[in-house]
């Protein structure tokens, strides 16, 4: 029965609402990949610009620090000079008495804790070293450092050039092993001398070192900051995700279970009514037809020829009971819809609905060829059958139009008249019949709309799925 149709299709929607879960969590996760996505790239590019800007930095410090070494030592050559140039433009000294008296004041120029004055002759032999004595007087021209470089040749070259800077690897003293070294020189005309002084720049290498380790931690921290705010961002979606979910789940239900107690008082009515029916139709048409036949049989054992007249009563008021059946088993389930299908079915309601009420039905019906699911068609049926009766008991109308097409998955069915019309909103909740429809069309998940102003007339819409 379609009521039995009802019930079935309740339990299918409760199902369906449990199969909904794994597709509102592959929702959810749609929408949590695209953050951690974007959040993961954005990381990525934040940190390698972030590494990119500091090595930059760094570079910078470094550049920084050395120019402040040279500008240093450009400041301690400039006092050597200071100190020595009265001995080199004394002219009553010979050459060598001034040479003798400029190493002595060399050898005696420090500053910090290894610094010093050194002088190398055009040959490359040492004549002042205040740190390592022991080379005064070597020939260093083909010395290299730890790197191969050669240093005293080096340094001679850019003397001759006009002073310069250069970096090597030197013994430092405080430490005794060797270290990066930054020296400045310039040559003493007079003599082709080449003297200069110097700073370990190993210092240097210690802030870079740790201002790349500072950088290295701050990066880091942020990353794992970003890391922890994206974490608590995903849990916080997680967490809403499945309030919401629990929540529309619990609305669900009882959505189900209502729309169950309708369906319940729904069958209940139609066992009310059908057996109202068969008591205040059937069965009394019956009772008459019992009490013709007895009456009939009791004239003919009398012999009275008046016998065949209550027979012929029974026979018509049995007649009358078989039109009675029909009646009501059409209502219940109309014969053509499942023998011609829902275009036969509603032609037929039409035909007889015009000749009953002389109201006009223009109809333009565009169904699919395969015939529509049975839950459907027969929707369709007692919407279109119970709007009908509305226009006829209450709006006043004398033409409906009634038409159905196919589009976008949906089957879609609008009737309008052009009655009295009422107020939409106020009647939708009282009518039992409006209510019936919509409950039917809500059912199988469908829309119903109903459009409707004092004088404009009245018009029904209906939207049904047809998956």
């Amino acid at each position: 029965m379609e009521v039995d149709q009802k019930l079935r299709h309740d339990v299918l929607k409760s199902k369906q609402s449990v199969y909904m879960m794994p597709l509102k969590l592959k929702i959810l996760t749609l929408a949590l990949l695209p953050l951690l996505l974007v959040t993961g790239i954005i990381t990525l590019v934040s940190i390698k610009q972030a590494q990119s800007l500091s090595e930059l930095e760094i570079a910078t410090f470094e550049q920084n620090l050395l120019a402040s070494k040279k500008a240093e030592l450009e400041h301690y050559v400039s006092l050597a000079l200071t100190s020595i140039e009265p001995v080199m433009n004394t002219p009553w000294l010979k050459d060598f008495e001034a040479q003798e008296k400029i190493k002595r004041i060399l050898t005696g120029l420090t500053y910090g804790e290894d610094g010093y004055f050194f002088v190398y002759d055009a040959d490359g032999i040492n004549l002042v070293h205040p740190a390592q004595p022991e080379l005064v007087g070597q020939n260093l021209i083909s010395l290299t450092d730890d790197k191969g470089d050669a240093v005293i040749k080096n340094l001679l070259l850019l003397a001759e050039q006009g002073g310069g800077f250069h970096r090597y690897v030197w013994r430092k003293p405080s430490k005794g092993g060797n270290e990066d070294k930054l020296s400045y020189v310039i040559q003493l005309p007079k003599w082709g001398w080449m003297m200069g002084t110097g700073l370990y720049v190993d210092d240097i290498a210690k802030e870079v070192a740790k201002t790349r380790q500072q950088v290295t931690h701050n990066i880091r921290n942020t990353f794992f900051t970003v890391l922890v705010i994206t974490s608590a961002t995903a849990i916080i979606i997680v967490m809403i995700g499945i309030a919401i979910n629990v929540h529309e789940s619990r609305l669900a239900d009882a959505r189900l279970r209502e729309l169950a107690h309708k369906s319940v008082q729904f069958q209940v009515g139609q066992r009310r009514r059908f057996a109202r029916e068969l008591h205040d139709g059937i069965n009394q048409l019956m009772v008459s037809v019992k009490f013709r036949v007895e009456l009939g049989l009791n004239k003919i054992r009398k012999g009275d020829k008046t016998a065949e007249e209550d027979l012929s009563k029974g026979v018509d008021v049995l007649n009358q009971a078989i039109q009675e059946v029909r009646r009501i088993s059409h209502d219940l389930r109309p014969s053509l819809l499942d023998d011609l299908g829902l275009t036969s079915a509603l032609k037929s309601l039409l035909d007889e609905y015009e000749a009953r009420t002389g109201i006009i039905v223009e109809t333009q019906l565009d169904f699919p060829a395969q015939r529509l699911p049975e839950d459907i068609e027969i929707t369709l049926y007692r919407v279109v059958q119970e709007a009908l009766c509305n226009v006829d008991k209450h709006s006043g109308a004398d033409e409906v139009r009634l038409k159905t097409w196919v589009q976008g998955g949906y089957i879609w069915t609008t009737l309008k008249d052009n009655g009295c019309g009422f107020k939409a909103n106020q009647t939708l909740g009282e009518g039992i019949g409006l209510r019936n429809m919509h409950d039917r069309i809500e059912l199988l998940s469908g829309e119903f709309l109903l459009t409707s102003e004092p004088g404009s007339g009245t018009q029904l819409t209906v939207k049904l799925p047809l998956a």
